[in-house]
C-alpha cells in the first residue's frame, strides 16, 4: 500500500521534472533553437495548432530561425502569433518565409535570464514541496484510519523526504548547467 503511494509520488515528480526540463529548454542561449517556437500556436480552420505542425522549420546559421509554412495565408498568424508570444525576437517575413534572427546575447540579458531561470526554478520547487504536503496528508489520514502503523508512516516520511531531496538536486543541477551556458556563450 505504500509503496503504491510512494510509487504515484515518484511519478507526479516525475511530471514536474519532466514539465521543467521542457520549459528549460526554452530559455534561449544566443543560439537559434526551434524549440522556442514550442507552445506558440495559432487558430487554423478553427483548431489550435502548433506551428511545428504548420510549417517546416530550420536553423540554416547559428543566430537564425526560418519558418516556411505550407499554406501561405496562414504566413500573417504565424507572425503575430510569435509577435504576441514575448519570445524576445521579432519576426521578419517576405510573404513566403518568416525569419526570426535570433539577436547575441549582451551581459544585461543574460542576467535577466538567468534571474527569470531561477525564478522558475523556485516556482518548480514550491510545486513540489506542495505534492510532497498532499502524500504527507494522505500517510497521516491513513495512520489515523488504522490503515498503516506509525513506524510505517516514518518509513514513508523517511522515503517520500529522499524523492524530494533528489528532485530538488536534478532541478538545482539543470538550472547550474542552463545557468553556465547562458553565461558562456
Amino acid at each position: 500500500m505504500i509503496k503504491d503511494i510512494l510509487d504515484a509520488a515518484k511519478t507526479d515528480f516525475r511530471k514536474v521534472e519532466g514539465e521543467f526540463i521542457k520549459e528549460v529548454s526554452k530559455f534561449r542561449t544566443g543560439r537559434a533553437s526551434v524549440s522556442i517556437l514550442d507552445g506558440i500556436s495559432i487558430d487554423y480552420y478553427g483548431v489550435q495548432t502548433p506551428i511545428h505542425q504548420l510549417a517546416s522549420l530550420g536553423v540554416p546559421e547559428a543566430n537564425l530561425i526560418i519558418i516556411q509554412p505550407w499554406d501561405n495565408k496562414i504566413i500573417n498568424d504565424i507572425d503575430k502569433a510569435i509577435r504576441n508570444a514575448n519570445i524576445g525576437i521579432s519576426p521578419v517575413s517576405d510573404g513566403k518565409v518568416i525569419k526570426l534572427p535570433v539577436p547575441p546575447l549582451d551581459e544585461q540579458r543574460r542576467l535577466e535570464i538567468v534571474k527569470m531561470l531561477k525564478r522558475y526554478m523556485e516556482e518548480r520547487k514550491t510545486v513540489i514541496r506542495n505534492i510532497r504536503r498532499d502524500y504527507r496528508e494522505m500517510a497521516k489520514k491513513m495512520k489515523d484510519d488504522k490503515d498503516i502503523s506509525e513506524d510505517d508512516e516514518k518509513r514513508f516520511y523517511d522515503e517520500l523526504q529522499k524523492m524530494v531531496d533528489r528532485e530538488m538536486e536534478k532541478i538545482e543541477e539543470m538550472v547550474k548547467s542552463k545557468e553556465k551556458h547562458i553565461m558562456e556563450d
